[in-house]
């Protein structure tokens, strides 16, 4: 009796879906980032479609594990969905497909914890997705059964290049701005405070000017007295 290749089929097709999903997710956000459409798209709206499609991947990896435990043709734990190195079909490149699950959870999550670990202990750790689709893509290719057709190399390599270009645009070409002084969205937090003396320095002057002003008036009161009255 043959076994139902039904959970077979969704854990390949989930794999792949996850990684599509990953690959679109860290170019929406080095889009948020790079701004190479200018005032095109709004940030706000970049950075939602960043954060849900990152959500939607994470639906796919949870798929794709289900469907491998679900599966009988390899026999598969939950606990080595958890555990990298427990799976025994090519356990090394399975390994590094668990350990880019788990930091691809870590990096969404940190979307929650930024207020509480800071702008910049968040910004470090973002920069973990980039090894999460390196990770991802060895995986992908090395135990996936269907690494060797052409249409899933075409796949790899176009995520791959199109990753690779969206970097090196980002580390090339400054963010482009939306007016005469536009601060990047990744410095205006660090810009913020800046202003605040520039506040406290205008009230100051007010208030200086005020004294003067008393001063001035004591000093006619002092010289005519009918003046003053």
């Amino acid at each position: 009796m043959k076994s139902d290749p039904t959970f077979w089929i969704l854990a390949r097709a989930s794999g792949l879906l996850a990684y599509a999903l990953l690959t679109s997710s860290i170019l929406a956000g080095i889009v948020l980032k790079a701004r190479p459409f200018g005032r095109s798209l709004k940030a706000a709206a970049v950075a939602d479609v960043h954060r849900f499609i990152a959500l939607l991947g994470l639906g796919a990896i949870a798929l794709h594990g289900t469907a491998l435990v679900l599966d009988r043709t390899v026999q598969i734990s939950p606990l080595a969905l958890v555990v990298p190195g427990l799976v025994p079909y090519r356990p090394l490149w399975t390994a590094l497909g668990v350990v880019a699950a788990e930091l691809m959870v870590l990096v969404y999550a940190s979307f929650s914890l930024r207020r509480h670990i800071g702008v910049r202990a968040w910004r470090r750790l973002h920069w973990l997705t980039y090894g999460v689709f390196a990770l991802a893509t060895l995986h992908g290719l090395a135990a996936g059964t269907d690494g060797t057709r052409t249409w899933v190399l075409a796949l790899y390599g176009g995520a791959f290049g199109a990753v690779s270009a969206a970097t090196g645009w980002r580390a090339l070409v400054p963010p482009a701005t939306e007016g005469s002084r536009q601060v990047p969205s990744r410095d205006r937090s660090d810009a913020v405070p800046r202003l605040r003396p520039v506040r406290q320095n205008v009230t100051t002057r007010v208030a200086s000017a005020a004294v003067r002003s008393s001063n001035t008036n004591s000093e006619a009161c002092a010289g005519d007295l009918k003046l003053c009255r």
